[in-house]
C-alpha cells in the first residue's frame, strides 16, 4: 500500500506558495508596526519621568525660596540695621542659596549709604512710611549632583523690617 500525502513528497502549489509569502509579509510589516508603537512608547516615558524629575525639583525650589526669605528676615532682625547686605548658604547640599538685600529709607536714615538699588536713589523718592523696608533678592541653584541641567530660581521681595 502506498500513502498518497506523504509529507516527505510534498507538492507545494503556486497558490499555497503565494499564500504563505503573504503571510510572511503581513507578520513582518506587524512586528515593524509593533516595533515603532513600543520605541515611541518608550521615549514618551522616558521624557515624562525626566520632565516630572524637573518640574519636583523647580517646586522644590520655589517653595525653599519663601523658607530663605524668612530666614533671611530673621538673620536681619539680628543683626545691627542695614549691616548685613549679602547672606549665602546651601540646603541640604542640594541648593545653593544667595540673597541680597538692599535698604530703602528716608535721609538721614543710618541706612542712607545703603539705600541705591539699581543706580537709583531710593532714599530721594520715598515717603517716611517706606523707613525700614528690605527689598529682597533671593537666587536658588540646584547642584551639579542633584539633576543633569542646572535648576535656577530667582524671587524679589518687598519686606518690612
Amino acid at each position: 500500500m502506498q500513502r498518497k500525502n506523504s509529507l516527505l513528497k510534498r507538492s507545494i502549489s503556486k497558490k499555497a506558495l503565494h499564500r504563505d509569502a503573504m503571510a510572511m509579509v503581513m507578520a513582518i510589516s506587524v512586528l515593524v508596526i509593533i516595533g515603532t508603537i513600543l520605541a515611541l512608547s518608550l521615549s514618551l516615558t522616558n521624557k515624562t519621568v525626566k520632565k516630572s524629575n524637573d518640574l519636583y525639583l523647580y517646586e522644590q525650589a520655589a517653595i525653599l525660596s519663601h523658607s530663605a526669605a524668612e530666614y533671611v528676615m530673621l538673620k536681619i532682625s539680628k543683626v545691627a540695621p542695614c549691616s548685613l547686605d549679602k547672606l549665602n548658604f546651601s540646603y541640604n547640599n542640594m541648593y545653593d542659596i544667595n540673597a541680597t538685600m538692599q535698604y530703602i529709607s528716608v535721609a538721614g536714615s543710618s541706612c542712607e549709604t545703603n539705600a541705591q538699588a539699581d543706580g537709583t536713589n531710593l532714599a530721594s523718592t520715598t515717603y517716611p512710611d517706606s523707613n525700614g523696608t528690605v527689598i529682597l533678592d533671593i537666587s536658588i541653584t540646584s547642584q551639579a549632583n542633584v539633576a543633569p541641567e542646572p535648576i535656577r530660581y530667582f524671587r524679589r521681595t518687598i519686606q518690612k523690617l
